[in-house]
């Protein structure tokens, strides 16, 4: 890709592959739009991230927790001020998004149609997850194995209905338009 005039900046791969997995069900050609969605390997990497690509337009998403440290960088006092940056925030984060979004039902569809439904329930008897919410249950899932919380990111975006993509996610993709 030439210099890109849009760039988007997210915590993580996962990230990455929820706001690409929906510029795709746009339509939207990233690449040739000249925008770049760039994982900076963690919220502590922010400051770098923004005087790195200081010339073009910079938009963001963020986990809750994470916030502060984007507020802090940005100079913004609240989420509100944030977002008037063009950085938005997921509570608590884009994986507890999309699983709220899509139910907890349909999630399971999801990994029962990519074989992975078998491992969920396994790890649902585990003593530490046995009786906690199975959304509690789904983010752990999604968030063991490096791989999976990539894979399912995508997965999850292309199974919304349109009327249910989550706020952060819709409106960062917004943002590069």
């Amino acid at each position: 890709m030439k210099t890109p005039r849009a760039v988007v900046l997210v915590e993580g791969k996962s990230d990455a592959a929820a706001v690409e997995a929906l510029a795709r069900r746009h339509g939207r050609d990233l690449a040739a739009e000249r925008v770049a969605v760039i994982p900076i390997g963690g919220a502590q990497a922010i400051r770098r991230a923004l005087a790195r690509h200081a010339g073009a337009a910079v938009t963001g998403l963020c986990d809750e927790q994470e916030a502060p440290e984007f507020r802090r960088a940005l100079g913004a006092a609240t989420d509100e001020e944030l977002a008037e940056r063009g950085f938005f925030v997921c509570r608590s984060d884009l994986e507890d998004e999309l699983i709220r979004a899509l139910g907890v039902e349909n999630v399971e569809r999801v990994l029962e149609r990519e074989g992975d439904l078998r491992g969920f329930r396994t790890l649902q008897k585990q003593p530490q997850w046995h009786g906690r919410p199975p959304h509690e249950q789904l983010r752990r899932f999604m968030g063991s194995g490096g791989r999976r919380k990539v894979r399912y990111a995508s997965l999850l975006v292309e199974a919304l209905p349109v009327d249910r993509i989550p706020r952060p996610l819709e409106a960062v993709l917004a943002a590069v338009r």
